[in-house]
């Protein structure tokens, strides 16, 4: 059976792709859920207008995440932590550390879009790079000093 996505499934394809799966899983799991519709000419157009819709709305979403870079490319934020020998933190950074401070300076950020490989644990400069577009992605400076 002909299905056309109507959004993107990774073992499947992207949003708008015309792909073949077995009948029972575009009845029973596909269609339902509303994630394709069958392949008929109705629908090919409907997808047609879907897709640039989709466009228009990614593009905005890109436009409004490096306007928000942009504002975020300009933040240095401190943080003050208690800190042992070595300059070794007794806590650590996280990113809901980052995302609080950030919103303490009027630019609120989501968390999970704050990239740390590990929390940060010791005092000094460090750059935090936030995702806020999967095309855009801004760096700020955090010095974390000790108390």
């Amino acid at each position: 059976m002909e299905v056309i996505l109507r959004e993107d499934i990774k073992t499947l394809g992207k949003a708008g792709d015309l792909v073949k799966v077995k009948p029972g899983y575009a009845r029973n799991f596909l269609l339902p859920k509303g994630l394709a519709y069958e392949a008929t000419e109705g629908n090919k157009k409907r997808i047609v207008a879907e897709t640039k819709a989709r466009g228009v709305r990614l593009a905005a979403e890109k436009a409004e995440a490096e306007q928000q870079a942009a504002r975020l490319g300009g933040v240095h934020l401190t943080l003050a932590r208690k800190a042992g020998e070595g300059d070794r933190l007794f806590g650590s950074i996280t990113a809901q550390d980052v995302a609080d401070a950030l919103a303490a300076k009027g630019q609120a950020v989501d968390k999970r879009k704050i990239e740390l490989e590990h929390p940060i644990k010791t005092v000094g400069d460090h750059t935090v790079a936030i995702r806020l577009h999967h095309e855009v992605t801004a760096e700020i400076r955090l010095t974390v000093q000790a108390e």
